[in-house]
């Protein structure tokens, strides 16, 4: 999640402002950049609990200990809660002390995992002086709800309010899991269009091949990936398959509208949150929104708006991949590279797009629906070979290993990006994904306990 937002900015007096808004993150494929976010637990190293912001371990001293490495602070209500620097990247904080880097964008792949392994160099060194760990997973694998603290971020305490009466695990969303995403140019609407197609038909591939979160508070949950379950049940008005992106004629003014009929959570005001969940956009548009009597909004509130939706792919200026767990460093490279060489290159694109376009709504659904449960090994006729997600994403892997080949963006040791996904074609020629080989330590060396997970799988 973001940092806190800026007030003001130019009133909104017209739809077209907010496609406006969207279309102009339209860019020349020549400067299509790579944007990569993940988040990760942060845990005491004495008794693996959870970090409360507060306190000599705390996320806040871990906030100020990184600042050594030449990020700047960035307060609400006095207390640190982000970090940025002028490159564009910044760390946030998750409602549960999830820690985020959000990294800047970048040419390739290469540069991606650069800026992680720097990441995760610097976090680990402040970490050892303060006795804290991190961990990518996609849920937490031990602690309840209740043994979670809560950060100081005011949006968090408008959405903790609002979440319970949306969905049965809006909590568990925000409080234990932790994902990694890529963020993706387009070069018009039609391009957009493609490619938001090619990637929410496809992202349940990316939730197979990334399932690592089967655990729930010690015990194996019956999922390979319950934080994609989680958000079956998050919000219904938010979240969930879009329909309209496959309809003929999808384009920036259908997402604006869908966007318009989504609940508001906020606004921003002289540096303090309104809560405003469950109210109108669109009211807000005629100045009628209740808590702002007369006020119509401003562009920077169409801004923040548009980040309080969470489908599989979300639309901003730039398009967001979100349906993979937090995992180990490999594979924080490896998602990047998965999309990347499908929708950079127009020839591995125009192929994907062929090998979903005849899939119907129930498809779509039934992905979305199974693959959290089952992952690599759910029954899809129309993947070919055996008829599971493993043989179609052998098909999606080998398309976008062309696609990175093609790119031909190469370092020493690594002659193009397909390098990174060696992990995903190891995790589906195996058949075996993430989630799986921890069950299986679990059941083994394990002895039944979750504990060891924080010593052979942190960072």
């Amino acid at each position: 999640m973001s940092a806190p937002p800026t007030s003001g900015g130019e009133p909104i007096t017209d739809k077209r402002q907010l496609v406006n808004w969207i279309a102009s993150g339209s860019k020349k494929p020549a400067q299509w950049r790579i944007g990569t976010e993940h988040e990760k637990f942060a845990f005491r190293l004495s008794d693996l609990k959870r970090l409360p912001y507060d306190g000599p371990d705390g996320i806040g001293a871990l906030l100020k200990g990184m600042m050594q490495f030449g990020w700047q602070g960035v307060e609400e209500n006095g207390k640190v809660i982000a970090l940025s620097r002028p490159d564009g990247g910044s760390v946030t904080l998750e409602p549960g002390g999830q820690v985020e880097l959000s990294g800047r964008t970048v040419i390739s792949i290469h540069d991606t995992c650069n800026e992680v392994h720097e990441h995760l160099d610097q976090v680990k060194a402040v970490g050892s002086e303060l006795g804290i760990g991190m961990i990518g997973l996609g849920f937490d694998p031990k602690w309840p709800r209740a043994d979670v603290p809560w950060m100081p971020k005011g949006r968090y305490r408008i959405m903790r309010d609002y979440m319970p009466k949306r969905g049965k695990l809006g909590l568990d969303m925000m409080l234990r899991t932790c994902t990694v995403q890529t963020n993706l140019d387009f070069e018009s609407e039609a391009d957009m269009a493609a490619k938001f197609r090619v990637s929410l038909a496809l992202q349940p591939v990316a939730t197979a091949l990334f399932a690592n979160s089967p655990f729930l508070e010690g015990k194996p949950s019956g999922y390979l990936s319950l934080r994609s379950h989680v958000w079956t049940d998050t919000d219904p008005d938010r979240c969930g398959v879009l329909p309209f992106v496959f309809e003929p004629g999808f384009g920036f003014e259908r997402y604006v509208d869908y966007l318009l009929d989504v609940p508001m959570y906020f606004a921003y005001r002289d540096g303090k949150y309104i809560d405003a969940a469950g109210l109108s956009f669109r009211d807000f548009m005629k100045g009628r929104l209740p808590v702002l009597p007369g006020e119509i909004p401003t562009i920077n509130d169409w801004a923040d708006h548009v980040t309080t939706v969470f489908p599989e792919v979300r639309l901003k200026k730039f398009l967001e991949m979100r349906g993979a767990d937090g995992g180990p460093w490999r594979r924080l490279c490896a998602l990047p590279a998965l999309w990347v060489g499908l929708i950079y290159d127009r020839q591995a694109q125009d192929q994907a797009l062929q090998l979903v376009k005849d899939w119907t709504l129930e498809d779509h659904r039934h992905l979305r629906d199974q693959v959290p449960r089952t992952a690599l090994k759910t029954k899809f006729a129309k993947a070919g070979g055996g008829g599971t997600v493993r043989e179609l994403a052998l098909q999606v892997l080998a398309i976008a290993k062309d696609g990175l080949r093609r790119r031909a963006k190469g370092e020493v040791g690594c002659p193009d990006e397909s390098c990174f996904l060696e992990t995903l074609f190891e995790i589906a020629d195996s058949g075996e994904t993430p989630a799986e080989r921890l069950l299986a330590r679990y059941h083994g060396a394990w002895g039944g306990s979750v504990d060891p997970v924080y010593r052979e799988y942190a960072y």
